[in-house]
């Protein structure tokens, strides 16, 4: 027997592109969708199970890019695929170009903006200590989505934290298991995670299509494969 089953790329694409057609539009205080059973469940054992410790950050900072901490960030990388079939099964789901213009679609971003971006997938577990500032992220996310893979009694408390223009606290987010919101970057996307316990592990993915000119090259799945919308 195999375990954890090795999820089929074309499944997983039909499963989350279902989801995406069902997710509700929020317009309070930005633009954002929540998905539901975002990602069939082989998809969700294989990377809760894969064997990668939770990154030791002796002071975050309150972002996830401080210093030494940022080589210690898992991103499914090349490399990553090499090792375990589950996370090339998932970066294949999510290069698939009907994904992309369902991405296209719901957030109505025109596609030609995709169109030649790069997939990148981080893989985050958040031990106690864990935080992040109110940010409306980079430019060159051309979106931004958190896919929750959080379990235990705590999990219910451990959503993302969003804020109006001026930075001010206004919602938390679900962190409901296999949930997921997605929003497009501006200067008022302002999210965060507010200092709190965490009993256990808190993880995430986090699915970014970046620009052609991101520079850490070395955090994106396919470095020579662009997103396409086209069909074959």
């Amino acid at each position: 027997m195999t375990f954890p089953v090795v999820p089929d790329p074309a499944e997983t694409a039909r499963h989350f592109i279902n989801a995406m057609k069902k997710s509700k539009r929020l317009e309070s205080p930005y633009t954002r969708w929540l998905l539901e059973d975002a990602l069939p469940e082989s998809a969700c054992v294989g990377v809760m199970t894969l064997p990668i410790k939770p990154p030791d950050f002796a002071d975050c900072g309150g972002v996830r890019d401080l210093g030494e901490n940022n080589r210690k960030r898992t991103f499914f990388t090349p490399k990553l695929q090499e090792d375990f079939p589950t996370v090339k099964a998932f970066v294949e789901a999510f290069q698939r170009p009907e994904v992309a213009r369902q991405f296209s679609e719901t957030c109505r971003l025109a596609p030609e903006r995709l169109e030649g971006g790069f997939l990148r997938i981080e893989y985050m577990q958040d031990t106690d200590g864990a935080w992040l500032k109110p940010h409306p992220d980079i430019t060159a996310k051309l979106f931004s989505m958190v896919i929750y893979l959080c379990t235990g009694p705590e999990a219910k408390n451990w959503g993302t934290d969003i804020y109006d223009a001026n930075q001010k606290w206004v919602d938390r987010g679900t962190a409901k298991f296999n949930s997921a919101v997605i929003f497009v970057r501006s200067e008022t996307t302002f999210h965060g995670f507010e200092k709190r316990p965490i009993v256990g592990v808190r993880r995430l993915l986090e699915v970014n299509y970046v620009v052609p000119e991101w520079r850490d090259r070395w955090q994106l799945c396919l470095p020579d494969r662009p997103v396409t919308l086209r069909r074959p």
